[in-house]
Order: C-alpha cells, then structure tokens, then sequence
C-alpha cells in the first residue's frame, strides 16, 4: 500500500466521505479535522507506519505532503530497524551533516563559485537565513519546491535552507522543458518554483509563469538574475544574506522525506525519487569513503548539481560533509575547467564520458594550466570506454573511477586501489555495505558468475516504491529494485555493464527513452510511423537517429520536426540528430519494429559516408 492509500485508509475511518480524499485536501481547512481527529491520525500512522508526526504545528498539511511523510519509499517490513541497528542509517538532519561547524573548521573556505566565496560558517549562516526568509514567504514545512537553478552558490544555499526549514526541495536538471516539468508538478503539487529568469538562452521564468497558471498549488516563484523582472516575484538573492535562524521546524524526523530528486527518464518522464535524511546521509557516507575524500579535498563540480551524481554521489554534499571544499562551474566550459583545477588546487571532479573526451581534446589544446593537484577522476552516466579510461590516466595523470549509480540509491565504484586492468574495463561495486545485489535472467534466476543478466538492488541506499506508487512493476515483492540494466560480474567482483532491458538512447549520459521520443514525433501530421534508435556519436557515445514512414502529407524535414518537437515542451537533449524517410519499418518476426535492424543500417549509412 503507498502512502497515500494509507492516509486515506485512516481518513475513511473517520468517517470522511472518499470524494472528499483529493491529495491537495487540507486536514482542518478542508477537511474540518478537530483536535481529535488529528490525535487519532498521529496515533494511527505510529502504530501502523513506524512514523511519529506532528499535527499541531502552524502547517496545515495536504494529503498528499501526509503522504510524503508517511514515506514513500518505506523499506520492506524489519529493514529499517536492522538498517538503524547497524548503524548505516544515522538519527542525523541532512542539512545538519553537511553544514556541521563543530567536526569542521568553521573559517576555513567551503563553497566557491564565480562571484562568491563562503567559509564553513558562513554557508551556515546563509543558509539559516535564507530559510527565515523563505518561511517569510510562506512556504512551510512539507511543502514542495521545485528549484531548476544552474551551478551557483544560491542554487546550493537554498536547496539546504529548503531542507533545514522543514520543506522538500525537488532537484529538476535545468535542460528539462515543459513536457517533463508537467508531469513533475502534477505528481508533486509544489507550492513554490525556482528558476533562473534565462538560462543558456532559454526562457525559464516564462515557462514558469506558464506551469503556475494551470498549475494552482504554484503560489510562489522564486527567481534569480530577476533585475527588473522580480516584480511580483521573490528575487533568490535577496534570500541567501546571513540572518536571523529559522522558526524551528515542529516534528522534524530523521525518516522524513529530505527532498526529492528525480529518475532520469529512461522508462518516460521523470519519476518522483523521495529520499530520507537517514537514507541519503547513509549513501552520500559511503560514496565519500569510497571516493577517498578528507577535509583537504576540494570537490569541482561541472555537472549540474541538480542532478544526483554531483549532488550526493559523493559530490557537493559529500564533499562538504567530510569538512572539504566545493568549487561551482559551467559544465560547458573545459578551459575554466582546467584554470579552476590550477587556482583551487581541486583534487577531485566527476565528469560524463562525454565531457571526459571534451576534457582531453582542451586539455591537448592548452596544456599549460598545473593539474598536479588532480587525485581522482570519477566517471559515470554512461560506461567509459577502457581506451578513454586509459587516456585520462595517462594525460591527467590521477586515479580514474568509474562510478555508475542511479538516483533510485544504488552507487557502484571502482576502488581506488583497483588495478588499471581493472578500474578501467569495469563499472565498480556497491559502496554501501549494506546494499544486495542479484543478476538474474527474465524469468528472476540468478544467472552463473560470469553471465549476463538484469542487475536488481535491495538495501540501505535503495528506494523501494517511487512516490505515488507509480512503476510499482520496478520493484519485486521482496524489495528489490529491478534496474533494467544488463550486467555481469568481473572476476574482480566488480560489474560490467552490457546494457538495457529496455529501449533506451544514452546521449553522453543523459538517457531518452525510445517510446516517449517516438509517441511525440507521431503526433506530427506529416508522420505516420516512426522508430528511434542510438547512433554512433564521437563524442557523446550516441545520438537519437530517427527513422520515419511519412503520412498523406509530406514527411518533415530534420529541422521542422526539431523545431516541432521543442514546441511540444521536449528537453532539447532529446530531440533527434538525424532523420532517416524510409517506405516501411522493418519487423521482426512476431511484427514489433526491428530496432536491431535499424541499428545496424544506420552503422552501416555512416561507415559508408565516412
């Protein structure tokens, strides 16, 4: 049963007729809930969910962000005691850890990005007061922000205030675009964006404008860059002065949901991930350990740090929980990349393959900048070849570690005492000692060592229900986590990773699934049949070819469909870099499109160009 079944199991218990159970209902305001009612709720979700909450604050909480506290993800019944036994889920506040000025020196440097530098003990101070403010505003504990920021300080300040005040922030990749934010916010009902007002030239207090007007839970956008257009809206560097401490959230638990970070999409639109303070302080942990990082790390971040590998795996939080340093930077930009490795003395990075080979060709350009501080490489998103993994070694000159890890909980590293031979040909192995993992075949046998088959993951790290209890078949009855990934395990103990159960393009680490692509491109008259497939790409691994049966009308070229596509609200990471007319789509014997077939003509059209 998800979450919100069981609020509103209790709630029909009470006599609340089923019509009136909406998730945006409010307990008093809607609902007319007295103080007993609220009682008898509180002692029902303890009894029946192992989850202590606080009904007689200020907030009057919806059903749905009662949900979110019941916990959306909740392990499978006697793992939360075991995990808390063992010590891998601590009774610790995210913000907490990651901010603590008592294991840490508080004077010494911890955020860095192009305009400003923060202390330890002033990033606390900013975010302490960016979270008095923000309950100025009106958002309260349990609400749902979306925060859609690019790498900046603030972008990280008031993701922590966010959490320190009681609310859950929900990480969006600023490359996402209306088609994926609209699910987003029908699934989560945020009270509050925050977005740039322009960002890599596009529009995104616009689109934001836009998303609040259908979307009526929206009563707050929080804006950066705002200048004259903050009019009417809450202008974010206004927000991140020191100031006076927040009102102390009432209730706060170590089992709430911290925020919520988002599925990459490869199955559809995103998903919404809710992740505990126990749960992602127990993975971040880890990851850090693996990671080798210490007080004197200091952690470049160029992928968005919206995005969970920066984020926490180890990443920005990681990083500043072990008392080291966090330096922000355009992921675009190889050249300030290499100068900023020189003048912060950064010692570790975590780059895509794809920015990885833009990191060798600049730094074969220029090679000049000091990078002698560089220990450690990391690597993910999309398996690194072991020939560029060779390369990187040889020209930076550090430890290179593959890391492949998905926002669900599971994270993998290559250790960093790892063999060559090894840290370069595999996808590494749990960081978490606590996580299980099973290869079996599609009828869930384990498969001989050696075998490929689909990874599954159970444990501390790992989710087991997404929010709303949506793609509940992604997870098996006895709580593992089904990845979709095709593995087999190395000699080493480590895993290689094959590739997918299902359909999915990986676009320099950014995954698109077939299906969504497909099923937009058919909404365009001039198309009546369509098949997306990965094409070799030299530097982003593969790219979307699209393979298209025109209509009555004639088919539209590669430009008129891209431009129909980003029309239609389609990230701009997704949209096809090829376009292939052809009279009919193979088949394959039992009449599904022989994307196999595909494949290899498109291999074959550009060996022939070549």
């Amino acid at each position: 049963m998800t979450g919100i079944e069981e609020v509103r199991k209790i709630l029909r218990e009470l006599g609340i007729e089923k019509e009136l159970l909406r998730p945006d209902a409010r307990l008093r305001a809607h609902l007319g809930l007295d103080s007993v009612d609220l009682t008898q709720i509180q002692l029902a979700l303890t009894e029946r969910c192992d989850t202590p909450v606080d009904l007689w604050s200020e907030h009057d909480f919806t059903l749905r962000q009662l949900a979110d506290v019941v916990g959306d993800h909740r392990p499978r019944a006697g793992a939360r005691g075991e995990y808390r036994d063992r010590g891998w889920w601590r009774p610790e506040f995210l913000d907490d850890v990651v901010l603590n000025t008592r294991a840490h020196t508080g004077h010494r440097a911890a955020l860095v990005d192009a305009e400003h530098t923060f202390t330890r003990a002033g990033l606390d101070a900013a975010v302490s007061g960016c979270a008095a403010r923000l309950a100025h505003t009106g958002i309260r504990p349990g609400d749902a922000v979306l925060v859609q920021l690019p790498n900046r300080a603030r972008t990280l300040i008031l993701t922590l205030a966010l959490v320190r005040l009681g609310a859950r922030p929900v990480l969006a990749l600023p490359a996402l675009r209306e088609h994926e934010l609209e699910r987003v916010l029908t699934a989560l009902a945020p009270t509050a964006l925050a977005v740039p007002v322009r960002h890599q030239r596009f529009e995104h207090l616009r689109l934001a404008e836009k998303l609040s007007e259908r979307h009526p839970s929206v009563r707050t956008l929080l804006v950066s860059d705002a200048g004259d257009r903050a009019v009417g809206h809450v202008d974010i560097d206004r927000l991140i002065e020191a100031g006076d401490p927040p009102p102390a959230a009432q209730g706060r638990h170590p089992s709430d949901t911290a925020l919520f970070l988002l599925s990459s999409g490869t199955t559809g639109a995103p998903k919404a991930i809710a992740r505990t303070h126990e749960a992602i302080g127990h993975m971040t942990r880890c990851a850090a350990a693996v990671s080798g990082l210490t007080p004197r790390s200091v952690f470049l971040a160029v992928l968005p740090v919206t995005h969970g590998f920066a984020f926490a795996s180890p990443g920005v939080l990681g990083t500043l929980a072990r008392g080291g340093k966090v330096v922000l930077a355009d992921p675009n930009d190889a050249a300030t990349a290499m100068s900023l490795i020189e003048r912060e003395r950064v010692t570790h990075c975590a780059l895509t393959p794809a920015l990885a080979r833009q990191w060798l060709l600049a730094r074969a350009a220029s090679s000049g900048h000091d990078l002698s501080s560089l220990r450690v490489l990391q690597v993910g998103g999309a398996r690194l070849d072991e020939s560029t993994a060779a390369r990187l070694h040889r020209v930076f000159g550090c430890r290179i570690q593959q890391v492949y890890g998905m926002s669900e909980g599971l994270l993998n590293f290559t250790r960093l005492d790892d063999p060559p031979e090894v840290a370069f040909s595999t996808q590494g192995r749990p960081s978490s000692p606590g996580d299980e993992i099973l290869v079996v075949d599609g009828e869930d046998r384990p498969v001989p060592q050696g075998e490929t088959g689909e990874l599954l993951v159970r444990g501390p790290s790992v989710i087991t229900e997404y929010h709303g209890g949506v793609a509940a078949t992604s997870f098996t009855p006895d709580g593992y986590y089904r990845t979709g990934d095709l593995v087999r395990r190395h000699a080493s103990g480590n895993l290689v990773v094959t590739g997918r159960v299902k359909d999915v393009i990986n676009r320099g680490g950014e995954k698109i699934p077939a299906d969504e692509l497909e099923a937009l491109v058919l909404a365009h008259p001039g198309v009546r049949a369509a098949a997306a497939v990965a094409m070799p790409h030299r530097a982003l691994g593969e790219a979307v070819c699209l393979y298209v049966v025109g209509g009555d009308e004639r088919v539209p070229t590669l430009p008129e469909l891209r431009r129909f596509l980003e029309d239609s609200g389609l990230a701009r990471f997704k949209l096809p870099e090829r376009l292939v007319e052809v009279p009919a789509l193979p088949l394959t014997a039992v009449g599904k499109t022989d994307k196999v077939r595909l494949r290899q003509d498109i291999v074959t059209r550009l060996g022939t160009e070549s």
